[in-house]
């Protein structure tokens, strides 16, 4: 079943980012902080827009979900104060985390600004994982179908997401079935180490009818 985010969902919506956070898997072998990996990737769109999202429910369990937004400069703005937030308690705690999730954080101040690949600033978008059981091009098809009729009701005209790629695992390919063209990617160097293909973060955009 898919359907509109709710309050109660958010737990649920946390901890399948962390679960699906490192190609997929746990994001727990690479980054130990799971509230602050959360709070990053999850929270403006929960506690912010929750309006904008939807989630896939399975056997009653929410097993994947698609968090947008379509209000940029007000993410923006959040983004601002919600990243300094974020810095302040990482380096409070950075001492205590293992050395894995240190190399996590100084590839982040180091190198993540350089690997972001471009995307328009004023326009809608969205983030979105699966668990391997919920995988399928109907549940993702009737995921991103609710997300865009949603858009097209605000007047919305583009879209687009940036997300993980590679060859083996949600190519871009898989967008470009939904109409979406592939605008600019990046490689993603943390994960040189600890995968055998490339990794890019690719940006993908759709205009809307």
């Amino acid at each position: 079943m898919i359907r509109r985010y709710e309050a109660r969902d958010r737990k649920a919506v946390r901890w399948l980012c962390c679960q699906t956070g490192f190609l997929g898997k746990p994001i727990d072998p690479v980054f130990e902080d799971r509230e602050l990996f959360a709070d990053y990737l999850t929270r403006y769109y929960t506690d912010i827009e929750p309006e904008s999202s939807f989630v896939l429910e399975l056997d009653g369990e929410v097993k994947g979900y698609l968090l947008g937004s379509y209000r940029p400069f007000r993410q923006q703005f959040f983004n601002l104060f919600n990243n300094v937030s974020l810095f302040v308690r990482g380096m409070a705690k950075y001492a205590f985390y293992n050395k894995a999730t240190r190399d996590f954080i100084g590839w982040i101040l180091r190198n993540s600004w350089r690997e972001v690949p471009k995307s328009p600033r004023r326009c809608a978008h969205f983030h979105f994982n699966m668990l391997p059981e919920a995988q399928s091009m109907a549940g993702t098809g009737r995921l991103m179908n609710a997300y865009l009729d949603h858009l097209r009701s605000k007047g919305v005209k583009q879209v687009y997401g940036q997300v993980v790629t590679f060859e083996s695992r949600r190519g871009a390919k898989l967008f470009e079935r939904y109409g979406f063209q592939v605008l600019d990617r990046s490689e993603i160097t943390k994960y040189r180490k600890t995968h055998p293909e490339p990794v890019f973060l690719t940006t993908v955009l759709k205009e809307l009818s």
